[in-house]
């Protein structure tokens, strides 16, 4: 029984260090926040921190998967849900509009994080793309079962309609932002729907 305490304590204490570097990082930026401030606002000691994380970069990594797993879970239940391909993608958007019209929204954690880590071999720059590779190839496959021969320019669109839509529901009002976006998604369903044969 107490081998169980041990090993759930040191659980929680890892839950708390993510969810605490979680609201730092995607409020204030990663590279401005320091061990030290995350070790604190967790209330958890030094030795603890460490043996979660080996250093401050396998944190962010940590924050970055439970953020993209977090997304895919979203995205898989919609098409879990086994809607028609239209009817998923506007499900996905409009999960899209929801995140942009939460509290405390800032932008996309993964655009957010890239600007701060540049270079194309840093492995949180290769989890950033990593992300949204995976995210294009699910609106790839989507889109593919609407209109097969333009399915990749298709999502490559929707993926620049999110981008935008994240980008400006932080700095401008944010339903205006999503009703543009929403539409925007709308038009590209029903334009490359007219190109299949009825």
């Amino acid at each position: 029984m107490a081998h169980t305490e041990t090993d759930a304590r040191p659980s929680e204490a890892r839950q708390r260090l993510l969810d605490t570097a979680a609201r730092i990082f995607y409020g204030e930026g990663i590279h401005s926040v320091g061990v030290d401030r995350i070790i604190t606002e967790a209330k958890v000691t030094r030795a603890t921190f460490y043996r979660h994380f080996p250093g401050k970069e396998d944190l962010v990594l940590a924050y970055l998967h439970a953020a993209d797993q977090a997304i895919r879970g979203r995205v898989e239940t919609v098409i879990a849900a086994g809607l028609p391909a239209p009817d998923a993608l506007r499900a996905v958007a409009e999960a899209i509009a929801q995140s942009i019209q939460s509290s405390g929204f800032r932008g996309c954690a993964f655009l957010n994080a890239v600007a701060e880590y540049p270079d194309p071999e840093h492995p949180v720059h290769r989890a950033v793309l990593t992300h949204r590779q995976w995210f294009l190839d699910t609106i790839n496959t989507l889109m593919a079962s609407i209109d097969k021969t333009g399915a990749e320019p298709a999502a490559q669109h929707f993926v620049m309609l999110r981008d935008g839509a994240m980008a400006a529901g932080c700095l401008f009002d944010p339903v205006l932002i999503c009703e543009t976006f929403l539409r925007g998604v709308e038009g590209l369903i029903r334009t490359h729907a007219a190109r299949q044969p009825s």
